[in-house]
């Protein structure tokens, strides 16, 4: 072995072509690695946390439903398309998703951002000229984020963990479409948040009470004793777009002019 430098890029040319030698924040193998992972959690939830301040999003209405509704699918996806459609309309303008005089956003329509329940929800703000957020994740077949999402407000996260917390930490309310497994988990997933006290008594409203029933037998749970007869007061059934919002304000949902009223007073009392 000889003692001399390698030959190329100069003296130090081995030296500086070194991975080791890369800066660490520029080393894409380094932070793509095991040891990284932590760092990479750190990383969607800031990246994600920073664009939804820089937009002035304070609160959020989740809702969740299938990817695989069409609006031009087979009855009764038309309707659930429809009327999820119409409701991302509805909460927007009512809600406060357009910026403030406090530069501010509230109950901004946020969903998983793909097609089918998410599509319609997102195109339903998009079609009062409202912003609406997009939260995909990252699949083996790939999920393209739909067209009616806020590009500025359009993620993809790796880990569903982290996607998860951003879909609950800013939550007002919960709107939950028929949907299947993916649905389900989210659904359970936050109702064994509220069940525990590990959120906030935000309301929660799952549509199409018929659709939910045949799907969950809620009361057997109760009756076996496995959830207490209070859980089932958890969540209410709605059948329209204009029932859930309906819901969602006798919850407690403060609306866009009670959030301006609430506001004045609030300033009144700092005066």
């Amino acid at each position: 072995m000889s003692d001399s430098p390698k030959s190329g890029g100069g003296p130090n040319g081995a030296q500086m072509a070194s991975p080791t030698y890369r800066l660490a924040a520029l080393d894409q193998d380094f932070l793509l690695g095991e040891s990284m992972r932590g760092v990479r959690f750190l990383l969607e939830f800031a990246k994600a946390d920073e664009a939804m301040k820089a937009w002035g999003v304070c609160s959020t209405i989740v809702v969740f439903g299938s990817a695989r509704i069409r609006e031009d699918g087979p009855d009764p996806h038309p309707r659930w398309y429809a009327e999820a459609r119409k409701f991302g309309a509805i909460a927007s303008q009512r809600g406060g998703a357009h910026l403030s005089a406090r530069r501010e956003r509230h109950n901004v329509i946020c969903t998983g951002g793909g097609p089918g329940i998410m599509e319609a929800a997102n195109r339903g703000a998009a079609d009062v000229g409202a912003p609406s957020i997009g939260l995909n994740i990252t699949l083996p077949h790939e999920q393209a984020p739909n067209a009616w999402s806020t590009p500025e407000l359009t993620f993809r996260f790796h880990y569903f963990a982290m996607r998860k917390m951003h879909l609950a930490m800013r939550a007002n309310a919960l709107v939950i479409f028929p949907g299947g497994f993916g649905t389900f988990d989210e659904l359970f997933e936050i109702l064994t948040l509220r069940q525990t006290g590990k959120s906030p008594p935000i309301p929660i409203v799952l549509f199409d009470r018929g659709y939910w029933e045949g799907a969950i037998n809620f009361r057997a749970l109760a009756d076996a004793g496995m959830i207490s007869p209070g859980d089932l007061e958890l969540f209410e059934f709605a059948e329209t777009a204009e029932e859930v919002w309906d819901c969602l304000v006798r919850k407690g949902l403060r609306a866009h002019e009670e959030q301006q009223s609430w506001e004045a007073a609030r300033d009144v009392q700092l005066e």
